[in-house]
């Protein structure tokens, strides 16, 4: 069998690690905050130095080999088993599509903007339209697992969310065994239209609270403390490992060379850049890359608490604390209280005890910085969300403070598509933006339709005429000359 087909042989011995008190506790259960102190996990894999017995090259050349597998076992985030989920077994592994989203280099236009050279990672290509995907694959070939090992006839998965988490869990869900049931719990009139649709047209039970996203997780962690259901928030460490594949696909995107890389991730409940860090570290521990790139998280000020951290330049005079969140574009990372704060901070500092200081930063950024962001990247040719906005965002403020240089290329996430946030774009054309938004519409950027020809006149004339005249008028507004 060829290499790209060969599903591994290779089994971990996976454990989950208290980040606070250090506790471990075996997989064979659902974990999500530890029982001791309530911190929460990471997923580590304690027979991870058996892969350093394969050299950094043999495994680029594996996972270059498996880009062409036809397995589906093997596809996607699934080509990289070894590093994050090597304990499920092949006919466990969910795959609906997610993973390889492409790099899609920008305009030299628009990398005229920043004298940055600048791509955005389209995570917005995955099934479910986000980032969240990738965890949820992993998350969902677990429970498969579980299921099997424990016999277990059904089970109820729940997730709070502010549209992207419900989207994917319920997509993931509706694939699954009949036993396999889907609840979410969304903050009441805070998720767009686009995004409501995604859990109700894949059959998931949809509950609304009032409040924001953090009271939704409120509602969930209790569920999770006292009932036996399946969480599928951050807190739900098997997510995180699956979304570390974003990382290893940015270094195989660039042949494994991240020197003078730089990635920028919005920051909402922290999974996404905790996993981010943490699959860079392993790649750099098994000799895979030779460099770390440097991250940038992104934050907006309507929801800072990890840039505000930061921002304090005394580590000893650094205390973390929840904000209360103001409305904000960036729906996604409009969260006050992140899960994964805890993880970030772990993989922040492994992160800086390799790469210095610079290696890990957090930089805030305005909701007219986001939407601004956010359109002029789009009409350069990219399909950018309100967060790939945050990001695009976040490389123009790096810029200004002198945090980034011109030798220097950004990596931009894009964490959904584009039409998931198209609500804003069209408050922005029709300058209806609440005040308390605080973004105050460029005139020069609205762009709206123009009627051609009012309907009653079309009404009065033959099609001959119509057409001839719609075409005059076309050529009115449009200053055409003719050949």
């Amino acid at each position: 069998m060829s290499l790209a087909n060969k599903f591994p042989e290779y089994r971990g011995k996976m454990e989950y690690h208290c980040l606070g008190c250090n506790a471990r506790y075996d997989i064979n259960e659902l974990h999500y905050t530890c029982p001791e102190c309530g911190s929460v996990f990471i997923l580590e894999d304690l027979n991870f130095d058996e892969l350093k017995k394969t050299s950094g090259k043999e495994w680029r050349e594996i996972f270059d080999a498996r880009c062409s597998t036809k397995k589906d076992a093997l596809r996607g985030i699934f080509r990289f088993y070894e590093l994050f989920a090597p304990v499920m077994e092949e006919n466990e592994i969910l795959y609906l599509g997610e993973g390889n989203t492409p790099i899609v280099a920008s305009s030299p236009a628009l990398n005229d903007v920043t004298g940055i050279k600048t791509a955005y990672k389209n995570d917005g290509q995955n099934p479910s339209a986000s980032f969240k995907d990738r965890g949820m694959a992993c998350a969902f070939s677990y429970i498969n697992a579980l299921m099997n090992k424990n016999n277990w006839d059904e089970i109820l998965t729940v997730c709070a969310s502010t549209g992207d988490t419900s989207a994917a869990a319920a997509l993931y869900a509706s694939y699954m065994k009949e036993g396999v049931k889907s609840v979410v719990i969304l903050p009441q009139g805070k998720v767009t239209p686009q995004q409501l649709a995604q859990p109700l047209g894949s059959g998931a039970k949809v509950l609304e609270v009032p409040g924001v996203f953090d009271d939704c997780m409120k509602v969930v962690e209790n569920l999770a403390d006292n009932y036996r259901v399946a969480l599928l928030n951050s807190k739900n460490s098997w997510r995180i490992l699956g979304q570390e594949s974003y990382a290893f696909e940015v270094a195989q995107w660039y042949d494994w060379d991240l020197k003078d890389k730089c990635i920028f991730v919005p920051i909402g409940n922290a999974g996404n850049i905790t996993a981010i860090m943490a699959g860079f570290l392993k790649l750099y521990e098994l000799e895979i890359i030779t460099d770390l790139p440097r991250v940038f998280g992104v934050q907006s000020a309507h929801a800072d608490p990890v840039y505000r951290y930061y921002a304090i330049e005394d580590e000893n005079e650094r205390e973390y604390k929840p904000v209360k969140v103001r409305p904000s574009v960036a729906q996604a990372a409009m969260i006050g209280n992140p899960v994964s704060f805890p993880r970030v901070k772990h993989f922040a500092e492994k992160f800086e005890a390799i790469g210095g200081k610079k290696a890990f930063q957090v930089i805030q950024v305005s909701e007219q910085m986001i939407m601004d962001s956010m359109l002029l990247a789009n009409s350069h040719g990219h399909i950018a969300c309100t967060q790939g906005g945050e990001c695009f965002a976040g490389l123009i403020r790096a810029k200004e403070l002198g945090l980034i240089s011109e030798t220097e290329s950004a990596v931009l996430d894009s964490t959904a598509h584009q039409l998931k946030f198209v609500g804003f774009q069209d408050m922005y054309f029709q300058n209806e933006f609440p005040a308390e938004y605080e973004v105050t519409p460029d005139a020069n950027r609205a762009n709206k339709p123009e009627l051609v020809i009012e309907g009653s006149e079309k009404d009065k004339m033959s099609e001959a005429d119509y057409i001839a005249k719609a075409a005059d008028n076309v050529v009115s507004m449009l200053g055409l000359e003719k050949k």
